[in-house]
């Protein structure tokens, strides 16, 4: 009888599978390694400072829910509430109505591009404080705006410009023009040229080829553009505070008003608030029929 001898199998497979597992185990560690570091920076700087803040607000002087159970009968933060999204709203629309146009030149201009972009950028190379002062000299009572007005007596008398409504929503139009030009141009530089010549040898005029087809294509910008603005319009201090008028307070002003009269409680829900609304703004943005999809495009 013939005995058969096995060989015992070859360890390579093994190591191999081994080797395998320790380059995917060393892959899978890379990106965890480098996040890292902002992981723990934005857990120092920012979600606890957060907790702390909503812990606050519960615990000021007892445990319970009474700054917020309290707002909704509060009348001077309904009408601080309203003021700050009225506010919100108009600056938006203003900066969609205003920057729409300078987008689409920007993406459809060739020599002219990196100059319309400088001056598009120029006021992120300029602290916010500077722009808001440099609007008080341009609106104030003996302003640049009123002395070109009186010295060809267009009016009599100078007209009162700063401290008003309409100075803050001028002003924060300017400075949030940019967080809607750039991404409304980003999106307009992503449709195909070719859909344009498409629907014009299809016979579709200039403005029928803006409406239906350019249009469409760049609301993901509008979309990203819209709740960028309104969002970062809600939570705006500096310039209120500097160039508006004083009985239009904004939930961040009626914030830092608190705050210095110490009560750390009511600010600290008044904070909770707007964290939330700005939050919640941008979850209904994501889920409207569209815009969501839209949103996540423009942010890729």
């Amino acid at each position: 009888m013939v005995e058969v001898i096995t060989a015992p199998p070859s360890p390579v497979p093994v190591r191999r599978r081994q080797a395998h597992w320790r380059h995917g185990a060393i892959r899978w560690r890379i990106p965890l390694l480098l996040t890292t570091p902002l992981l723990l920076y934005m857990l120092a700087f920012y979600a606890l400072p957060v907790v702390s803040m909503l812990l606050r607000s519960l615990n000021d002087p007892t445990w319970s829910f009474d700054h917020y159970t309290a707002l909704p009968n509060d009348a001077v933060f309904l009408k601080v509430f309203w003021v700050t999204l009225r506010t919100s709203l108009v600056v938006t629309l203003a900066t969609l109505v205003l920057g729409y146009p300078v987008a689409l030149a920007l993406s459809r201009a060739r020599s002219t591009a990196p100059f319309i972009l400088m001056v598009i950028l120029l006021p992120f190379w300029t602290s916010v404080l500077v722009r808001s002062y440099a609007w008080m000299v341009l609106l104030g009572r003996h302003g640049l705006i009123n002395e070109a007005l009186l010295a060809p007596k267009l009016i009599a008398h100078p007209i009162r410009l700063l401290n008003t409504t309409l100075a803050t929503e001028i002003a924060m139009t300017h400075i949030l023009l940019p967080y809607m030009i750039l991404p409304i141009a980003n999106a307009l530089r992503q449709i195909d040229p070719s859909l344009a010549r498409a629907a014009s040898g299809l016979g579709a005029t200039p403005r029928g080829t803006f409406w239906q087809v350019i249009l469409p294509l760049s609301m993901s910008g509008a979309a990203a553009g819209v709740v960028l603005v309104f969002v970062l319009a809600l939570g705006f201090y500096i310039t209120p505070a500097m160039v508006g008028d004083s009985r239009d307070v904004t939930l961040s002003m009626l914030i830092a008003q608190q705050v210095e009269q110490f009560n750390w409680g009511y600010s600290a829900a008044l904070s909770a608030v707007l964290l939330a609304t700005a939050l919640g703004l941008i979850a209904v943005a994501q889920r409207l029929p569209g815009v969501g999809n839209a949103f996540r495009m423009s942010l890729r």
